[in-house]
């Protein structure tokens, strides 16, 4: 169901895109092999809570990790943390490991590291071993993302 609700929103977001199923991976590496991409660009879908209610999607490079002195300065805040896999469920519609922001369970702002721009990358749709490649610029500008250096 959460599968069909993010393919679905990615279709009325007009981006070209490519679905990729796979069976069950294991590591980046292999989800990279298995969606025929580089690790790098295999898109991780990030939810950090700012406040009570209150969320942003970072999306990071798969060889990264989220710098979070980078991430607080950006939105000037002095606290950010990362919400429990229940709650993350919640503000979303989707499970960890599958979380995108298209047909989220609400459109919360998106926070797009730097680094993915620029060409094709592998982002979550919605399920386990589902994905959908799409140009990382259109889709920057589709999700009316803040793009900034927010990893390491």
């Amino acid at each position: 169901m959460t599968e069909q609700l993010a393919l679905e929103a990615l279709q009325a977001s007009g981006l070209d895109y490519e679905v990729v199923r796979h069976g069950p991976v294991s590591s980046l590496e292999e989800a990279a092999a298995a969606r025929g991409v580089d690790p790098a660009a295999v898109i991780k879908t990030m939810v950090v809570r700012r406040a009570d209610d209150d969320f942003v999607f970072v999306l990071v490079p798969g060889d990264r990790t989220i710098a979070w002195p980078k991430l607080r300065s950006l939105l000037g805040t002095s606290r950010l943390s990362m919400p429990d896999a229940a709650t993350a469920r919640a503000v979303t519609g989707y499970e960890r490991g599958t979380i995108t922001p298209f047909g989220a369970a609400r459109a919360w702002p998106v926070i797009a590291d730097e680094r993915i721009r620029g060409r094709l990358v592998s982002i979550g749709a919605g399920a386990p071993g589902v994905a959908a490649t799409v140009d990382a610029d259109a889709l920057v500008d589709v999700l009316e993302a803040t793009v900034a250096d927010v990893t390491k």
